[in-house]
C-alpha cells in the first residue's frame, strides 16, 4: 500500500507520516507533497492508494487538488485533515466527493489515536470517517429552515462569480424567473430585504453584493471553495463555446 501526505507544514507531515506508518504496517511508500500542485503530479506518476490532504495549501488548496485527483480516479480514498470545519469547506468537499469514493474529514485537534483509528478506517476497511463537529454541519446545510438548499447555495456560488441572470439560467438549464426566485429565497435566507429603501439615498445595498458579503463573513464561501467553482464555471464556458461554434 502506498500513501501520500499532502501538508505543507514539516512539522504536521512528519507528525501524519509517523501516525500512517503506525496505523499501516503494510505501508510500502510513503510519498510527501507539500502544496496541491505537487499532490496532484505524484498521485498521476505514482501507484498511490490513498491521500491525506490538508486544505490550505499553498499553489493549489487541498479541495482543488482533490477535485484534479477524483475526476482521474474517483475511487481514490481522501482523508482529509483540517483546523477548518467552516460550512464552505464542508460544502466544498461534499461537492466535489464521487459517489463510489471512500473518504474522510478529520479536524487536527484530535488525537493522535483518533488519527490513527481515520487512517485504518478510511484507507483499510472502507469507512467514511467524518468528525462529530462536521457532521453537525453537514446536518445544518441540510436543513431547510436553517441552512440554504443545495439550489440556493448554487446560486450563490453563480452570483460571486459575477454570472447574470441569463447566463446562470443556461449554465443551470432554468428560466430567468427561476433564477430570480432562488435568489429570492436566497436573500430571504440571508436577512436582505431588497424592498427596504432611504428615503434620501434609495436603496442602501446592492442584494447581489451584499448576499456575497454575508456569505463571507459567515464561512459560507471561501477561497478554496471559490477556486474550484472558478475552474467549473471555466469547464462549461469551454463546452459552451465549443458547442456553439
Amino acid at each position: 500500500m502506498n500513501i501520500l501526505i499532502a501538508e505543507d507544514d514539516p512539522f504536521h507531515r512528519t507528525f501524519l507520516s509517523n501516525t500512517v506508518r503506525s496505523a499501516l504496517p503494510d505501508c510500502d511508500t510513503l510519498l510527501e507533497a507539500v502544496d496541491g500542485t505537487e499532490a496532484v503530479d505524484l498521485v498521476m506518476q505514482n501507484d498511490v492508494h490513498g491521500v491525506v490532504m490538508d486544505l490550505q495549501m499553498p499553489n493549489a488548496s487541498g479541495i482543488a487538488a482533490a477535485s484534479s485527483i477524483w475526476a482521474k480516479y474517483p475511487e481514490m480514498r481522501i482523508l482529509f485533515w483540517s483546523n477548518y470545519s467552516d460550512e464552505a469547506y464542508v460544502r466544498g468537499i461534499s461537492r466535489i466527493v464521487p459517489k463510489e469514493a471512500v473518504y474522510g474529514y478529520l479536524l487536527k485537534t484530535a488525537s493522535e489515536h483518533r488519527l490513527g483509528l481515520a487512517v485504518l478506517g478510511v484507507f483499510q476497511e472502507d469507512q467514511c470517517i467524518i468528525d462529530r463537529e462536521i457532521r453537525g454541519v453537514q446536518q445544518r446545510t441540510q436543513d431547510i429552515h436553517e441552512g440554504l438548499s443545495n439550489t440556493e447555495f448554487e446560486v450563490l456560488l453563480d452570483i460571486a462569480l459575477g454570472m447574470t441572470d441569463k447566463s446562470i439560467a443556461a449554465r443551470r438549464g432554468i428560466s430567468t424567473r427561476s433564477v430570480q426566485s432562488r435568489l429570492k429565497q436566497l436573500y430571504e435566507k440571508l436577512g436582505i430585504d431588497p424592498t427596504i429603501v432611504d428615503e434620501d439615498i434609495g436603496p442602501t445595498f446592492n442584494s447581489r453584493t451584499r448576499a456575497v458579503a454575508i456569505a463571507l463573513s459567515r464561512g459560507l464561501l471561501n477561497l478554496e471553495g471559490m477556486s474550484v467553482a472558478e475552474d467549473q464555471l471555466s469547464i462549461w464556458l469551454d463546452s459552451k463555446n465549443r458547442y456553439d461554434s
